[in-house]
C-alpha cells in the first residue's frame, strides 16, 4: 500500500454526529476526503464506522493508518432536549431543594399569563437535602456530619439511581463538603456515577451551577457508555489511535475528560463550525464575519470578530420559546456564543391556528427524514420545499447516494399546507422557504443588535449541508454583500474539528472589590487556574507548547451581570488595581457609551484558558474574476426575490478553475451540498476553492 509508511499525525479524521447526517472527513497530508452518512440513532457509532470505511476507500488507506480522530456530537444536547438521560438524583443544601424549579423568577415573556417554563430535569422527589452551610466567602457555618451523608446515600441506594449530582450552596468558594459527599458515594455505591458542582462549574449563581451539575450527571452514563462503545468498535476495525472530543468552547479535550465532563460537549458540533469559519476568516483577512451553519436539524449563527468567535460563560438549551432568552435550561460552562434555532433541512412545517406557516423546531431527522427521502415521512420539511423549488437535483443528492422523490414532496406540501391555505405545491414550498429564511434572518438581526453590530459591514461564511442552499437569500434579506462558501462546506464542522487547538478553560468564582484588591491572592488564584487548565491540555499532548489566556469578569457594585475583561499574562501575574479599573472602564464604555462615576468595581469570576497554538494560516491571493465557468446543464429554479421560476445554470464545483466566474441565477453542485447563487449575485472561484459570492453593483 503506497501510503502505509505515512507518519501518524499525517492522517487525521474528523467526525460530526448531527441530527440528520453524520459527517466524516479524512485529511491525508493536505488532501481531504469526506462523506455524509445518515445518523443511526440507536447506535451512533455505526454511522461513524460506515463513514470511516467510505473515506478510507476514497483515500486508498486502511483504518489502521488513521493517526488521530477528533469527534463532536449532538448526542449530549439531544439527550437533554428529549429527556433521555439516566435515572439521576440531586443532593443539595437544606432549603435549596427547589432552586432548579424556582429558577431566577424572571419573566422572559412579561405579559403572558400562561407562561410555559421548561420542567426541571429532576422532579422534586429525587432531590435530597443535607443540613450543612457554607457562606459566600467559603467559611463553614454549619458543619457537615458524615453520618447524615451516609443516611442520605442509603436512601439513594434503595431507589436504584444510576447517577448522582451534588450541588451545595457556595461550594465554588469551599468544595470540602461536596468532596465528602463524593467520598461517601464512592465507598457505598461504587457503580453509581457522581458529578460535583465544585468541579463541573465552580461559579457563583446557584441556579445556573445546580442546573449544570444536574445536566452533567443526567447525561454522564449515556455519554460514557457511548464513548466506551465507540472506542471498542474502532479497535475492532483496527484503529488504535487517540480519540479526542471537541468541546463547546472551541477546543479539543481527551476522551477521558469528555467522559467525566460530558456537559462540556453540549455545543461541540456548532463550536467546530465556528472554528472552521474563523479559519476561513484568517485566510481572507476578514475582521467581521457572520458564521452561518445550517444542517439537517438546526441553524447556528455566530459573530466572529478579528478572526475569533465570540465566547460566553452561560448558554441555554431546550428553549420553550425559540427567540426568548431565559426560556431554556442554562448551562454554565465556557461556550462559543451563538444563536441556534430549529431550522434545518429536516425541520417540519405546519399551519397554526392563525393560518400561518410555521417551520420547526420539530425535525424529521434521518428516520424517517423529509417526505422526499421515501422513508415514510408524511409532513413537508425544508428539504421538500427546496426540491420542489428546483434548488436540488433529485438524482444527485448526497452525491447520488440518496434518491429524492419530488412527487412525495409535492404531496406532503399539498396535504399539510396547500389544502388548508388554498395553495398549489410550488406556492406552499415558496411560503415554507420564505418563512424559514426569515426566521434565520430575524435571529441574525437580533443577535447582531444584542452585540451592537451592523451586519451590512459583515461577510457571511456559510457551511453545513443546507446553508449554501439558503445563504444567498439570507444575504439579500440582511443586506450582506459578500458570501464565502468554502470547499467542504457540507461537512464544515467536521473540518473545523481538525483546525481546533487542544484547550481547556478553568474558571472559579472568588468575589473581590477593587477597593479590597489583593494582588498576591490574585496571582496565586490565577496560577492555580493556569495549572488546572494546563493539566487537561497535557492529557492530550504532552509536548506541545501551551499558551494561556486570562480573563476576569467585572461589574459595578450592585449590577446583576458582569462583562469579560481580557488580561495579558504580565497583567495577570503582576496585578494592579488601577490597571484593572482602566481596562474595565475602557470595555464598559465600548459597550454602554459611558462609565458610572462614584461606584466601586467588583470581580466575580476568574478564568484561564490553556491552549496549544492555533494552526498557522497563510493569506490567499484573491482573484478578481475573469473567464466564465462552463455550464454543465440547465434547469428551472424559483427565485423568491422575483417570485417566479427562472432558467438556471448548473455548474459542477469540481470543474471550476481559479478566477472563473458564475453568473446568477445558478446552482453550483457538489456531493455534500448545492450552492444557490441568486439572480442578484455573481460568484468568483478563488484559488483555495472558496466560492466568493458577491452582490452586483
Amino acid at each position: 500500500m503506497g501510503q502505509a509508511a505515512m507518519s501518524e499525525s499525517s492522517v487525521r479524521m474528523g467526525v460530526d454526529i448531527g441530527g440528520t447526517f453524520t459527517d466524516v472527513v479524512l485529511e491525508v497530508d493536505t488532501q481531504q476526503f469526506s462523506t455524509k452518512v445518515l445518523t443511526t440513532y440507536a447506535a451512533p457509532e455505526n454511522a461513524i464506522i460506515d463513514g470511516m470505511h467510505q473515506v478510507c476507500a476514497k483515500a486508498s488507506i486502511t483504518p489502521g493508518d488513521i493517526g488521530q480522530i477528533i469527534h463532536g456530537t449532538t448526542l449530549a444536547t439531544n439527550a437533554l432536549i428529549e429527556r433521555r438521560g439516566a435515572k439521576t438524583a440531586l443532593i443539595t443544601t437544606q432549603g435549596f431543594r427547589d432552586v432548579i424549579e424556582m429558577r431566577t423568577e424572571s419573566r422572559f415573556e412579561q405579559y403572558d399569563l400562561n407562561l410555559n417554563l421548561p420542567e426541571p430535569l429532576l422532579p422534586r422527589n429525587v432531590r435530597y437535602t443535607l443540613n450543612e452551610r457554607v457562606d459566600a466567602h467559603g467559611n463553614v457555618l454549619i458543619p457537615l456530619e458524615r453520618a447524615e451523608v451516609e443516611a442520605v446515600v442509603d436512601e439513594i441506594a434503595q431507589a436504584g439511581f444510576d447517577s448522582v449530582a451534588v450541588g451545595l450552596i457556595h461550594s465554588y468558594a469551599n468544595g470540602d463538603h461536596e468532596a465528602l459527599v463524593r467520598d461517601v458515594l464512592a465507598e457505598k455505591l461504587p457503580d453509581v456515577m457522581v458529578s460535583i458542582s465544585a468541579e463541573v462549574s465552580p461559579q457563583m449563581r446557584e441556579y445556573e451551577r445546580f442546573n449544570t451539575v444536574v445536566a452533567n450527571a443526567y447525561i454522564k452514563p449515556l455519554m460514557k457508555s457511548y464513548l466506551s462503545r465507540l472506542e471498542g468498535r474502532l479497535k475492532d476495525e483496527g484503529v488504535n489511535c487517540n480519540i479526542f472530543l471537541m468541546h463547546s468552547g472551541g477546543g479539543i479535550i481527551s476522551i477521558e475528560s469528555a467522559a467525566d465532563f460530558p456537559v462540556r460537549l453540549v455545543e461541540s458540533g456548532p463550536a467546530g463550525g465556528a472554528v472552521f469559519a474563523a479559519n476561513i476568516a484568517s485566510r481572507y483577512g476578514l475582521d467581521k464575519v457572520l458564521s452561518f451553519d445550517m444542517g439537517g436539524t438546526t441553524a447556528k449563527i455566530c459573530l466572529i470578530k478579528d478572526q475569533m468567535p465570540k465566547t460566553s460563560r452561560v448558554f441555554e438549551v431546550a428553549r420553550t420559546y425559540r427567540f426568548k432568552k431565559g426560556s431554556g435550561m442554562p448551562i454554565s460552562i465556557p461556550v462559543i456564543d451563538m444563536v441556534e434555532i430549529g431550522a434545518g433541512g429536516g425541520s417540519l412545517a405546519h399551519v397554526d391556528s392563525m393560518r400561518q406557516i410555521r417551520v420547526g423546531p420539530e425535525s424529521a431527522g434521518s428516520e424517517p427524514g423529509p417526505a422526499c427521502y421515501g422513508r415514510g415521512g408524511e409532513k413537508p420539511a425544508v428539504t421538500d420545499a427546496d426540491l420542489v423549488l428546483g434548488k436540488l437535483d433529485p438524482d444527485n443528492f448526497a452525491g447520488g447516494s440518496i434518491q429524492l422523490h419530488k412527487d412525495s414532496s409535492s404531496q406532503a406540501l399539498t396535504n399539510v399546507l396547500g389544502k388548508t391555505l388554498d395553495m398549489d405545491a410550488q406556492t406552499a414550498a415558496f411560503g415554507l422557504a420564505e418563512v424559514v429564511d426569515e426566521n434565520m434572518a430575524n435571529a441574525a438581526r437580533v443577535h447582531a443588535v444584542e452585540n451592537g453590530e451592523d451586519l451590512s459591514d459583515y461577510t457571511m461564511i456559510a457551511f453545513g449541508g443546507a446553508a449554501p442552499l439558503h445563504a444567498g437569500r439570507l444575504c439579500e434579506k440582511l443586506g450582506v454583500r459578500r458570501l464565502l462558501v468554502p470547499p467542504g462546506a457540507g461537512v464544515g464542522s467536521a473540518i473545523g474539528f481538525l483546525r481546533a487547538p487542544f484547550s481547556f478553560e478553568a474558571n472559579r468564582s472568588v468575589y473581590m472589590k477593587l477597593s479590597d484588591f489583593d494582588g498576591a491572592r490574585i496571582t496565586s488564584l490565577l496560577k492555580d487556574l493556569q495549572a488546572e487548565a494546563t493539566g487537561f491540555v497535557r492529557n492530550c499532548d504532552a509536548n506541545a507548547p501551551i499558551l494561556s489566556d486570562f480573563k476576569v469578569y467585572m461589574r459595578y457594585t450592585g449590577q446583576g451581570w458582569e462583562i469579560p475583561i481580557t488580561l495579558t499574562e504580565a497583567q495577570a501575574m503582576n496585578p494592579n488595581a488601577e490597571q484593572f479599573q482602566a481596562l474595565f472602564e475602557a470595555d464598559y464604555t465600548k459597550l454602554f457609551g459611558r462609565t458610572v462615576e462614584g461606584l466601586d468595581v467588583e470581580i466575580t469570576v476568574w478564568s484561564v484558558n490553556a491552549t496549544t497554538p492555533s494552526q498557522a494560516v497563510e493569506r490567499i491571493a484573491e482573484q478578481a474574476g475573469a473567464a466564465a465557468a462552463s455550464i454543465h446543464a440547465e434547469r428551472q429554479m424559483f427565485d423568491p426575490a422575483r417570485g417566479e421560476m427562472l432558467a438556471t445554470s448548473v455548474v459542477l464545483r469540481k470543474d471550476l478553475q481559479a478566477g472563473q466566474t458564475v453568473e446568477g441565477p445558478s446552482a453550483v453542485t457538489e456531493d455534500e451540498t448545492t450552492i444557490i447563487i441568486p439572480a442578484s449575485r455573481h460568484a468568483v472561484h478563488q484559488a483555495d476553492g472558496c466560492l466568493d459570492v458577491l452582490a452586483r453593483g
